[in-house]
């Protein structure tokens, strides 16, 4: 893929890098898809974890965007996992039982990153200030900086500081005022396309890594740069 390049001016006003964490940075389908398999398996179900695991990204995103409009708050980010993962195995027809689930559920303190956000974020941390932005819940998002992606961020912000999932408008508001920098200073780095829109309409630049092959919404709040995998990021932003 080829990337696009930022005007010097417009590089040198970034100071501060947010990072998405869940599927930007930690290679969620990776570290879920075996054990989901196994897990229909025991429960006699020849359905392929892959298969499941389409339905099962799509649900989490509706449970987290109903919390959203129904103002709910933010319920947490494993709780909407699991939540997602019990309504795609009733969709699917599985028989399971609640402890099976509870049991299942302790994988997510084993996501494992991509190789390539690690090399990234390691060399952007020599010029940028690295801040985690996610919708995992601080604690988790501590345990997973700490022993799984083991890259030292400067910050560590949770969606749980504004009661609310991305793309909601104040978190991004919330993290300019936390971090104590201007939103034009600060960009978001995400492969999934609503968190550059909610970003970019708040007033931060934006960074599309296109894991996925997807294109982009279809909205005025385009990201600024698309790379496919944090190497070209880095290139770009090192240059």
């Amino acid at each position: 893929m080829e990337s696009t390049s930022p005007t010097s001016n417009f590089q040198d006003n970034i100071n501060t890098l947010a990072f998405d964490i869940f599927g930007t940075v930690i290679d969620l389908a990776g570290s879920l898809i075996p054990p989901a398999e196994s897990f229909l398996r025991q429960c006699g179900s020849d359905l392929s974890g892959a298969e499941f695991w389409q339905d099962w990204r799509a649900r989490q995103r509706i449970e987290q965007y109903q919390d959203n409009l129904l103002l709910l708050g933010h319920s947490g980010y494993l709780e909407t996992c699991r939540r997602s993962f019990v309504y795609c195995l009733k969709l699917r027809g599985v028989e399971f039982t609640d402890d099976a689930v509870d049991d299942f559920m302790h994988v997510y303190r084993g996501l494992r990153p991509y190789p390539d956000a690690v090399a990234g974020l390691r060399e952007l941390g020599e010029r940028y200030s690295l801040v985690a932005l996610s919708n995992g819940e601080e604690w988790f998002l501590q345990h997973l900086a700490e022993n799984n992606i083991r890259v030292p961020f400067n910050e560590i912000i949770s969606v749980e500081s504004v009661g609310a999932f991305k793309p909601h408008p104040a978190v991004y508001r919330k993290a300019a005022q936390t971090l104590g920098v201007s939103p034009g200073e600060i960009m978001m780095v995400a492969a999934h396309s609503f968190d550059i829109l909610g970003a970019r309409a708040c007033g931060f630049r934006g960074a599309y890594v296109n894991r996925y092959g997807l294109p982009t919404e279809e909205n005025f709040f385009q990201p600024d740069l698309e790379v496919a995998d944090f190497h070209e990021l880095s290139k770009v932003l090192l240059a």
